[in-house]
């Protein structure tokens, strides 16, 4: 059995119309939507709207974590953008369905997904075709082993589209329980594993996830959300933990075999 895993596409539909070749099944991590590329700041959502010179002042001021400057410089833009009557939500919600028409059918069948801190689930219903199945707090048999889905982030300045208490995300990663292979899109709770090297900052990992995975011991624990981790493997007990890496960036998917 061979199963391809992605994560972190970031409106990256070229290499995943290919990242199921050779597979049994695709499966992905979620951060389909592309709002900024922090590699190249000519991409992306709001690049389109505001302009480069504007991206390189925002990401120049998250990565600084000056996040209050960040949120006043947001808030001016979309203020000057509604003044010529173009609604907000209503802008954001047209270039995510336009990104969502073009990835959703890139991907190959079957895939697994779930959603990502910047994805919009209420819009994944109208793209995944009978193809797709999207998880998030469920578990699927594939190949004989059981696959374990909880998606979304943690909340963060950042606010982000997808982010939610750590309760509720405590009570998805209980509801699935022990499984074989367990995929989220943020990683556990574990230093090396959350902090990005060249944002030079910790993302939020789960501890919720962490406890899941010393108390029932899935043979892996796969997950994406940090682009550039201080580790991408690290072992906990008799658990494989692996950042499957910034498919926006690789363009090549992890490669799970049994």
């Amino acid at each position: 059995m061979r199963v391809h895993v992605v994560s972190d596409v970031h409106g990256n539909s070229r290499d995943l119309a290919a990242a199921g070749t050779g597979a049994d099944a695709l499966v992905c991590l979620g951060d389909l939507v592309l709002f900024l590329d922090y590699a190249d700041h000519s991409r992306g959502i709001f690049p389109d709207l505001f302009g480069v010179a504007n991206a390189d002042a925002l990401v120049e001021l998250r990565t600084a974590r000056r996040f209050d400057e960040a949120r006043a410089l947001g808030r001016r833009l979309w203020g000057e953008l509604d003044r010529t009557g173009a609604g907000r939500e209503a802008v954001i919600e047209s270039a995510v369905r336009r990104q969502y028409a073009e990835l959703f059918a890139a991907f190959p069948t079957p895939t697994y997904a779930t959603y990502g801190n910047v994805d919009m689930p209420r819009l994944w219903p109208e793209y995944a075709g009978p193809g797709t199945t999207v998880l998030d707090g469920q578990r699927v048999e594939i190949g004989g082993r059981v696959f374990g889905f909880v998606g979304g982030g943690l909340t963060t300045p950042m606010r982000t589209p997808y982010e939610i208490s750590d309760e509720e995300y405590a009570a998805k990663i209980e509801a699935v329980g022990e499984v074989d292979v367990l995929c989220t899109h943020i990683p556990p709770d574990v230093p090396e594993l959350c902090y990005d090297t060249v944002a030079r900052r910790f993302e939020r990992g789960s501890a919720a996830l962490l406890h899941a995975i010393r108390a029932t011991r899935p043979r892996y624990a796969l997950f994406g959300h940090v682009h550039q981790p201080l580790a991408r493997r690290v072992r906990i007990g008799g658990t494989e933990c692996v950042n499957v890496g910034h498919f926006n960036a690789t363009g090549t998917p992890y490669v799970l075999e049994w």
